[in-house]
């Protein structure tokens, strides 16, 4: 198996185990009892979201987010386990639940194993954020064949391997909602960065024809493109590149992985209900 799932601790006795009968403390023990009975109740019926790539910046910004929201949150990572835990903590400091779960998002049999064990632990995923992703300068003749064919692996074919394995279920309940993180290059394009440019206009291009096609069972499929985010994938970046950014956008700087999150949680939601098929640019007018 390619990963352990994290919760919190659960399961409080059947209502009325203990009899009150008059005594003052065995009822303060009963209510007690009920109250944890309710809570578990509530828990139980917790919408579920599989946050991919949830151990870099905008991924840990996206758990934390849904789990403020009240969603269980699954925590997808490949390599990076500590940041993995990391958002897990901000998941159960938001009084959630959740779990860690390992796969590589470009092989189709790990993500199935891994989303049978999400649906083992916190029950059937009812909303999907495919964040999972990195970034790679290069000019276009340097990009090797095999660098080319891993940016499609986690950017697209990881997309559409989790979108593959939750859909039946989405389908038979009638309901979900699934984001996927583009990028601004997506639609703009960037020099040095044509692999990554394309995989993300790949990606649009699946948002906007699985939302047609899943709309008649009502599920959403919508997509955001960030634009320059304050995260480590672009620390490598030098400073003035990244002021250079900054000034060209509207606001005049980078934007923040919790603004990315919170237009994730807008689109999951009930207001977002007549939302579907769109690529919603978080950029600050950039570029």
């Amino acid at each position: 198996m390619n990963g352990a799932g994290i919760r919190p601790a659960q399961g409080p006795a059947p209502r009325g185990a203990v009899a009150a009968g008059g005594d003052p403390l065995m009822e303060a023990v009963s209510r007690s009892m009920d109250e944890a009975y309710a809570e578990a109740e509530r828990a139980a019926h917790k919408p579920t979201v599989l946050v991919t790539g949830a151990s870099g910046g905008i991924g840990r910004a996206l758990a934390k987010g849904f789990a403020q929201a009240g969603y269980q949150v699954a925590v997808h990572y490949h390599q990076n386990r500590k940041g993995a835990e990391e958002a897990l903590a901000d998941v159960f400091g938001a009084e959630s639940a959740g779990g860690c779960y390992r796969a590589d998002i470009g092989v189709a049999g790990e993500v199935r194993a891994m989303v049978a064990q999400i649906e083992q632990e916190l029950g059937e995923v009812t909303h999907l954020v495919n964040n999972a992703g990195y970034a790679s300068q290069a000019l276009f003749t340097a990009i090797a064949d095999e660098e080319w064919e891993r940016m499609f692996a986690v950017h697209v074919h990881g997309a559409f391997f989790c979108c593959k394995a939750v859909v039946p279920g989405m389908i038979r309940r009638k309901s979900g909602a699934i984001i996927n993180i583009s990028s601004v290059w997506g639609q703009a394009g960037a020099s040095c960065e044509v692999h990554y440019s394309a995989a993300k206009a790949a990606l649009d291009g699946m948002t906007r024809a699985l939302a047609r096609e899943l709309g008649p069972s009502g599920i959403r499929v919508n997509g955001i493109a960030p634009g320059v985010i304050d995260t480590a994938m672009n620390q490598g970046h030098d400073r003035e590149t990244l002021d250079g950014l900054a000034e060209g956008s509207a606001l005049g700087r980078l934007g923040l992985p919790e603004e990315v999150a919170a237009m994730a949680v807008f689109l999951a939601g009930g207001q977002a209900s007549f939302v579907t098929g769109q690529i919603v640019g978080v950029n600050g007018g950039f570029p």
